[in-house]
């Protein structure tokens, strides 16, 4: 499918629970291999729409062909800076028949914008959007390890 023109829409506040399970549904399904579970994809966008009165939160990023979303990113506030960034984007992602058109890019300039600080993100080595993420202006300063406690 060609995509020449969409829309990128901010939310802070969801509509519904409805607005969230889509996000939700949309981002496990085209996170692909890179994907996290439901329940985990679920509290991050809450935590991105929640009571902005509770600072820090975030937003979301939500693109928009015609009526179809194609993309969504999901920003997170850490309410940090300088040595923690204040930015951390936790998910993006886009359509599959949509990909390869730039919308990836545009969602991300977006992001840079709507975020006035630092940002951070996540990415595996061998995940294909590391490249894009280095075309606009990210860099790999530390590897990220982990101590999970399940």
């Amino acid at each position: 499918m060609n995509s020449t023109e969409f829309k990128i829409k901010k939310i802070i506040t969801p509509k519904n629970a409805k607005e969230i399970q889509e996000a939700v549904s949309f981002l496990h399904k085209h996170l692909d291999q890179y994907r996290d579970k439901p329940e985990e994809i679920e509290s991050a966008v809450r935590y991105a729409l929640s009571d902005k009165e509770k600072k820090p939160s975030g937003y979301i990023l939500k693109a928009i062909d015609k009526e179809k979303t194609i993309g969504y990113v999901v920003m997170n506030e850490t309410g940090m800076k300088g040595y923690v960034p204040s930015h951390f984007l936790v998910y993006i992602a886009v359509h599959e028949d949509f990909r390869g058109q730039g919308i990836g890019k545009k969602l991300l300039e977006r992001a840079k914008k709507e975020s006035p600080g630092n940002i951070s993100l996540h990415v595996e080595y061998d995940n294909p959007a590391k490249k894009l993420y280095e075309a606009v202006g990210f860099s790999s300063k530390y590897a990220e390890m982990r101590l999970i406690r399940d």
